[in-house]
């Protein structure tokens, strides 16, 4: 069983929703990672044999017993955002594109559950477009409005974005989030905002509009029991002490309320448990989510 400490990463839209479980008093918060590790941030084990190292290693070291050999790192991140601004309009690319423009071994479709609802009760979902000619036309002329889509969301729902898919939380939003573990990230608009050093963060219009099908739109649906999406699988389960892990790979424990003490560390929402297969954990009538990877092929 490893506790994985929460990590911070500040951003433009981010707030202070999740300021009091991230043992800071920052007030931008816009993940706070329960676990990653990529190479540019890299999660840090709390308890066990690995006390103190980065859980890079641990995976480096025990992925073949779980069938995980094929992936150079942990094949996906986990997190809780806060969106006290809407993000920038963006997309993530399929597996075929992110070989073309990265050179990695897959893209990135992620997943939202929606802890809070924005304040308009809607997202950035999918295009209005009917064709990448459209789009681009519309992109060049800053018309926006005319290709931005939207899709209504309630708390407690799921919400699966597929690469390829024009996207963007809106501001209110409060989610927990489960993605492939792939740093490619276009942005098509960030509404001319400007940073903290009075500059306009960066487009990457090209890749972008390479990267977005706009035949793709994502729905929401009440979460009540597990979804299996290509990569991983999730499950929520609400107000249980105890959960065992009966599959034969790693499995996720990411707690999203309550608060509980394991191995002398405080467990409380954002904090993530990786538990190996036959393992136990006991928490106090806290909900959580399971996020469980699934074997795939990758070039």
């Amino acid at each position: 069983m490893l506790i994985i400490k929460a990590m911070v990463h500040e951003t433009i839209w981010g707030g202070e929703k999740l300021t009091p479980y991230s043992g800071t008093d920052n007030k931008k918060i816009g993940h706070l990672y329960s676990l990653i590790s990529n190479g540019k941030l890299e999660s840090e084990i709390l308890n066990g044999k690995y006390k103190g190292q980065l859980f890079k290693k641990y995976f480096d070291e025990n992925k073949d017993r779980f069938g995980l050999s094929k992936y150079k790192e942990f094949p996906f991140l986990l997190a809780l955002v806060d969106a006290t601004d809407d993000l920038s309009l963006q997309v993530h690319p399929n597996d075929r594109m992110a070989k073309v423009l990265e050179n990695a071994d897959f893209g990135k479709n992620e997943s939202w559950y929606f802890l809070e609802v924005p304040k308009s009760g809607k997202i950035y979902d999918g295009c209005k477009a009917k064709t990448s000619e459209e789009l681009r036309e519309k992109v060049k002329q800053n018309k926006y409005d005319d290709v931005i889509d939207y899709l209504e969301v309630k708390s407690g729902d799921y919400v699966y974005i597929e690469s390829g898919t024009m996207h963007a939380l809106t501001a209110g939003s409060l989610v927990y989030e489960i993605e492939e573990n792939c740093n490619a990230t276009y942005r098509v608009y960030d509404f001319d905002r400007i940073d903290k050093d009075g500059k306009k963060r960066p487009l990457q219009t090209e890749n972008a509009l390479d990267s977005i099908d706009v035949n793709l739109k994502s729905k929401a649906v009440p979460f009540e029991g597990e979804k299996i999406e290509r990569l991983y699988s999730t499950q929520l389960f609400k107000c249980i002490e105890e959960y065992t892990n009966n599959s034969n790979t790693l499995e996720c424990l990411t707690v999203i309320n309550g608060v509980s003490e394991v191995e002398e560390q405080k467990i409380q929402r954002g904090v993530t448990i990786v538990l190996e297969p036959n393992e136990t954990v006991k928490l106090n009538k806290s909900d959580f989510v399971i996020a469980k990877p699934l074997i795939k092929e990758v070039f």
